[in-house]
C-alpha cells in the first residue's frame, strides 16, 4: 500500500530508488572512512544520517505500508547533505548550513503536518482548520529547531568537559538566527506546496492513532 508521491523533479520512481541506494552506498563509505580514521564525530555524523535512509525500509516491514519513492529520496538528500557537511563544508561555506537546515525543516514540517492532518482525520471531536494547520506547521518546526540549538550547546559543553570536538558545531548567536530563518523557510515551502507528499503517512499516523474519521 502506499499513497505518497512515486516521483520527484521528473525522476520515475525506479530512478529515486537508484539515488536512494547511491547515497546510502556513498554514506556507507563516509562511515567506513571515519572508522579508519577514528574521527568519532564524523562516525556519528554519518552513521545516523545512513540510519535515517533506511527509514522507508523499517515502515514497510514494521506497518506494511511503502513509502513513495520521491520520499524516500527526499529523507536521502537531507541525510546526505548533512553528513557530507560534516566533512568540512560547514566550515567552508557560510551558506551550506542554510541549504541543510532548509531541507531538513521541510521534513520536520512534513512530520508536523502528517501529525496534525492524523489527528484531524482520526478523531470525530478534532476539526482542524486549514489556517491552523499552517501555523501549525510553522510553529512545530520552529519549536524543534529550538532543540536542536539547545543540542549542539549541549554538544559543544560536553566537547569541553571530556575534550575532543562537539559532534554537532555551533557557531555563535547569529549562526543561530539564520538557522531558525531557514527552518521556516523549509515549513513555508512544505505548508504551500509540499503536503501532498506526506498525506500517505498522516494516513498510516491516523491508523495507529485509532480509526480513521470517514469522510463528509
Amino acid at each position: 500500500m502506499t499513497s505518497d508521491s512515486d516521483t520527484v523533479l521528473g525522476l520515475s520512481a525506479s530512478r529515486c530508488w537508484h539515488a536512494v541506494r547511491l547515497i546510502q552506498g556513498l554514506l556507507a563509505l563516509v562511515v567506513g572512512y571515519a572508522l579508519f580514521t577514528l574521527e568519532f564525530g564524523l562516525v556519528v555524523n554519518a552513521a545516523i544520517p545512513l540510519a535515517v535512509t533506511f527509514l522507508p525500509a523499517l515502515v514497510r516491514r514494521e506497518f506494511e505500508y511503502e513509502m513513495g519513492a520521491g520520499l524516500a529520496l527526499w529523507i536521502a538528500t537531507a541525510a546526505f547533505l548533512h553528513a557530507v557537511g560534516a566533512l568540512g563544508p560547514y566550515e567552508l561555506f557560510g551558506w551550506y548550513d542554510s541549504i541543510t537546515h532548509t531541507v531538513s525543516a521541510t521534513l520536520v514540517a512534513g512530520v508536523g503536518y502528517a501529525v496534525v492532518d492524523a489527528l484531524d482525520q482520526s478523531a470525530e471531536s478534532v476539526d482542524v482548520p486549514g489556517e491552523f494547520r499552517f501555523v501549525f506547521i510553522l510553529v512545530f518546526v520552529l519549536a524543534f529547531g529550538v532543540l536542536w540549538e539547545i543540542g549542539e550547546f549541549a554538544s559543544a559543553g560536553l566537547a569541553s568537559v571530556v575534550g575532543g570536538e562537539p559532534v554537532l558545531a555551533q557557531y555563535g548567536t547569529n549562526d543561530i538566527v539564520f538557522d531558525l530563518l531557514y527552518n521556516a523557510v523549509g515549513a513555508l515551502l512544505v505548508a504551500v506546496w509540499g503536503t501532498g507528499y506526506f498525506d500517505g503517512v498522516a494516513g498510516l499516523v491516523g491508523r495507529r492513532f485509532g480509526r480513521t474519521r470517514d469522510p463528509p
